[in-house]
């Protein structure tokens, strides 16, 4: 048996080994979808993989705040085309940055969702904007940003 010596862990330890308890609402469908993950990578509760999922989160979201200079750019939306009023927000959401948006490719996946794919290219903070902007609307399923920095 191993016992912890408090004096003896770093700080990020102590924080991990404090544990808040939070409660959580989510449709059927997307617990369901969670635990078949939680299932086939093995994770012993869903407690581990909702730490594993957050931390996942609070990586990509610092990775998006270190955006910065001329990139080049790739946002891929999935989202629900019978969300009311859904596919006229994202059309003006690309009249509004016709500055950065290069082209776009839309695809039907499904009788309800399709699959939109905007290249861009200018400055990281209006392409993460653009990004942000498309995430916030109603329907949207996902959204996904990939930037690489341009070389002169």
């Amino acid at each position: 048996m191993t016992f912890l010596n408090k004096s003896s862990m770093s700080e990020s330890e102590e924080q991990e080994n404090e544990l808040s308890r939070i409660g959580v609402s989510l449709p059927s469908h997307l617990l369901e979808s969670f635990d078949e993950i939680l299932h086939s990578r093995g994770y012993s509760s869903r407690s581990e993989g909702i730490r594993d999922a957050i931390r996942s989160y609070i990586r990509y979201h610092k990775w998006m705040s270190d955006l910065s200079g001329q990139r080049q750019g790739v946002i891929t939306i999935v989202y629900d085309h019978h969300q009311r009023g859904l596919m006229s927000a994202i059309t003006e959401i690309q009249h509004e940055h016709l500055d950065i948006i290069q082209a776009s490719l839309h695809s039907h996946v499904t009788h309800n969702r399709c699959v939109e794919v905007l290249l861009l290219r200018g400055d990281a903070i209006k392409i993460k904007r653009v990004s942000e902007h498309l995430m916030a609307q109603k329907g949207v399923e996902s959204v996904k940003l990939t930037t690489i920095p341009l070389e002169d």
